[in-house]
């Protein structure tokens, strides 16, 4: 069960964009490749449709991530995230380029991160999530850590609390709770 804090109830409720790291929070953070060196993720499906439930209440989703890859484009483009920044290595210019293309200002924005590279906009967003495993800078500046691991509903977690802030998510359980 989710616990809201007042303060944490007023940030989520103001949340107008998600913005997601990827290893370590979409998937559990470790890379696997076959014996053609194909690189391989596992993507949550449980993360995956609760994200399509969080963008059908309104909340736009981002992705930034300091790696290429063309799973996650895949993903991406599975999911309906339209905001994809891969190759990072400068997040802080990503999330400028995502407040300037998405109308929203960083103050509205969440971000999910699990590592040091996140912290840059961890300053910057109006909410920051962490994941189980986080490094423990991470985790201190955190205003919510998920139970949940990453890969494994910490993203559907997050996205079921921002929804329940801003009063969507007893609507879309009806859709399934017939």
């Amino acid at each position: 069960m989710i616990v809201l804090t007042k303060a944490l109830s007023e940030r989520a409720l103001q949340t107008r964009l998600l913005i997601l790291d990827v290893d370590g929070v979409l998937t559990d953070g470790r890379l696997y490749y076959s014996d053609s060196g194909s690189e391989l993720k596992g993507f949550s499906t449980q993360d995956g449709a609760a994200l399509k439930l969080l963008m059908g209440s309104g909340v736009q989703t981002a992705i930034i991530t300091g790696r290429s890859s063309a799973l996650v484009a895949r993903r991406a483009e599975e999911l309906g995230i339209s905001h994809y920044y891969h190759g990072s290595e400068d997040k802080r210019m990503a999330l400028e380029q995502l407040a300037d293309v998405s109308g929203v200002s960083p103050a509205l924005m969440a971000h999910v991160g699990d590592d040091l590279p996140d912290l840059v906009l961890f300053n910057r967003v109006g909410l920051r999530f962490a994941v189980p495993g986080a490094h423990p800078v991470v985790l201190e500046r955190a205003d919510y850590t998920t139970t949940a691991q990453p890969g494994s509903g910490a993203v559907r977690e997050v996205c079921q609390l921002l929804m329940t802030a801003q009063g969507t998510w007893d609507d879309a359980l009806a859709r399934y709770d017939r």
